[in-house]
């Protein structure tokens, strides 16, 4: 059932509760096992002209997979009138492609896609705009592209150049603009053409704050009339919020299709995996080097008399990890070696930022333990139940010193790791927390707070 608040908050009901039942509303989007490949470029390819390539006959269809790059690879799905569908993946995953195809600005290799309905695209900043004519004169090109009348562009007019903040600008060559500028009257155009399908892409990030609520509030609006948005962005949380159903592309493929959380919750433990790979490759290879070469700065010094040999994040399996979500269980474990007996010693450690704020260190010594001896092979783990760091990106320093401070051997940035979070936050603690209201407040959406 459809959460009365959620609706008072956006002003539009859910696709799912939109009129007919989702598998009865007619499609307006239809991908159907589609493919786009471009010509790789060969040593030794002459340069082609248009004529040549229509006298030889060569399609990108007819040519060996080796002689091709694949962009979109059999993907399929359909979007519904009144659907505000997002797309979601990294880059090089196929996201623009996929719109540019939906636009008509490129075609299928194999494939079928129809479109119902007029189209209207901001897919690439600046697009369709001639940089040595005037905003207004593009607001009227762009507008008969899009299928305005000029009788129609004049009666809406005053409204894009309202909407898009840049009065004053209109009768500059567009050439003057900023690249926020392009994207404001890009938008505003777009916007008041009232199309039966607006495709989006990332050229939003482009613009400031303010204008980026403005378009957000624009688009609940044109979904509210029951038209259809394909939305890409690398925002998940917008994606979540704004879309009835995600695809996640990763390099072409369709991976995951389905509702917003699911899918971006899926695409984020993909990242996060990956992420734990990179860090991990990473720290392997650190722990190979030695010191630094001369003229570097040192990354590692001390007398050797005790010797860090290994140093791993380990979660709470046990198993060897590199990506975290705040407040999970974390173990960093320090192998060690003394190659004689050593009766004064401390094992230390500090995470810091990467720009080298550091967020928390200890060591033996602070913490009372009182050193023997030390010979050997040594293993040392130091256990948190509970990693409360804020969302980020962490570097490791790890040290075996004598208690006067006297250095046997200082690793910095030993290790690197990732911390997420479903929600945000400022600066690098984030404690268990909740938060609690009473009167007259309310609040809608997926992350209702606790009532007492």
């Amino acid at each position: 059932m459809t959460d009365p608040a959620a609706i008072a908050e956006t002003g539009r009901t859910p696709a799912a509760d939109r009129g007919a039942a989702p598998g009865t509303r007619p499609p307006v989007i239809r991908v159907d096992r589609v493919s786009k490949r471009f010509r790789r470029s060969l040593p030794g390819d002459r340069l082609r002209t248009l004529k040549s390539a229509l006298v030889g006959g060569s399609r990108t269809r007819d040519l060996p997979r080796e002689a091709t790059i694949p962009a979109i690879e059999e993907v399929t799905f359909e979007v519904t009138r009144g659907e505000s569908f997002g797309v979601i993946g990294g880059n090089g995953s196929g996201k623009s492609t996929l719109l540019k195809l939906v636009a008509g600005m490129l075609h299928p290799t194999t494939g079928e896609l129809a479109v119902d309905g007029r189209v209207a695209a901001l897919i690439e900043l600046g697009a369709g705009f001639h940089p040595e004519i005037s905003g207004r004169e593009n607001v009227y090109i762009n507008g008969a592209v899009l299928g305005l009348s000029r009788r129609q562009i004049d009666r809406r007019y005053r409204e894009i150049v309202e909407f898009s903040g840049l009065g004053e600008f209109m009768e500059e060559p567009v050439k003057n603009y900023s690249s926020g500028m392009y994207v404001r009257l890009g938008f505003a155009v777009a916007i008041h053409t009232e199309p039966d399908v607006l495709l989006v892409d990332e050229v939003l990030a482009v613009g400031d704050e303010a204008f980026a609520h403005r378009c957000i509030r624009r688009l609940e609006e044109f979904l509210a009339s029951g038209r259809t948005l394909l939305l890409v962005s690398h925002s998940l949380d917008l994606v979540a919020e704004l879309c009835d159903r995600v695809l996640w592309l990763d390099r072409g493929c369709q991976r995951l299709i389905g509702e917003p959380r699911r899918v971006v919750d899926a695409y984020r433990q993909a990242v996060a995996e990956q992420e734990g790979a990179e860090h991990l490759a990473a720290n392997q290879q650190r722990e190979q080097e030695t010191d630094a070469s001369a003229g570097d700065e040192p990354r590692r010094w001390g007398s050797r008399q005790a010797e860090v040999t290994a140093v791993r994040l380990l979660g709470a399996d046990g198993s060897e990890r590199y990506h975290l979500q705040t407040g999970e269980p974390a173990v960093f474990e320090i192998h060690a070696r003394a190659a004689q007996p050593l009766a004064d010693f401390v094992f230390g450690i500090a995470i810091n930022t990467p720009r080298g704020f550091e967020c928390w260190g200890t060591n033996t010594d602070l913490e009372g333990f009182v050193p023997e001896q030390l010979s050997g092979e040594a293993v040392v783990r130091v256990t948190c139940p509970a990693l409360r760091l804020a969302p980020g990106e962490y570097a490791v320093d790890v040290a075996v010193h004598a208690r006067d401070g006297a250095p046997y051997d200082y690793h910095r940035r030993v290790l690197g790791f990732t911390v997420t979070a479903a929600t945000g936050g400022a600066g690098v603690y984030f404690p268990e927390h909740r938060w609690e209201f009473a009167g007259g407040v309310r609040w809608g959406g997926p992350a209702d707070p606790p009532r007492p």
